[in-house]
């Protein structure tokens, strides 16, 4: 029997967090579910890239809706975040902290616009406990638009390893 894995991502303006998850998801087979906060942002890009900025500045974790499913039941968990101001959406900190990383392999992976920051370090740093492996940085435009820069090919190299992981 193989390995259980889900996907878990969060994904604001573009969906680029999501299409990658989503291409793992169709490499893997493994379920999905995407990290929603309980009030939504809104405004322009720009509105919430400020209002981004300071709630990573002052740790702020954001409530957000139950999953529909318990990542506990699950082996592989892959967690996808763009980056916010050089770290991880604020959303996906609350997500890493409720949950319990003994045993687990955690597959981080990260959307950028060109500055992958410290994301893969601090998302470590919460994820006490677990193995990690496949980790992947993913850059798109650098003007917040959703142009991949990142090879395609290099995507589906990474999403392979990780179904032949499993």
């Amino acid at each position: 029997m193989g390995k259980r894995m889900l996907i878990v991502y969060y994904s604001v303006s573009n969906g680029n967090t999501k299409r990658i998850a989503e291409r793992l998801q169709k490499a893997t087979g493994a379920d999905i579910v995407r990290i929603e906060t309980v009030k939504p942002y809104s405004g322009s890009y720009n509105n919430i890239v400020e209002q981004g900025h300071r709630e990573v500045n002052r740790g702020y974790q954001p409530a957000i809706k139950p999953l529909a499913v318990n990542p506990a039941d699950y082996d592989v968990i892959a967690v996808g975040t763009p980056t916010w101001w050089y770290t991880m959406a604020p959303a996906v900190l609350t997500f890493l902290k409720s949950c319990s990383w003994q045993g687990k392999t955690v597959i981080p992976f990260q959307t950028h616009g060109g500055w992958p920051g410290h994301v893969i370090k601090d998302m470590k740093g919460v994820c006490k406990g677990a193995a990690f492996s496949h980790e992947m940085e993913i850059q798109f435009d650098s003007t917040g638009g959703a142009e991949l820069v990142t090879a395609d090919g290099s995507i589906d190299a990474w999403t392979e390893q990780i179904r032949r992981m499993l």
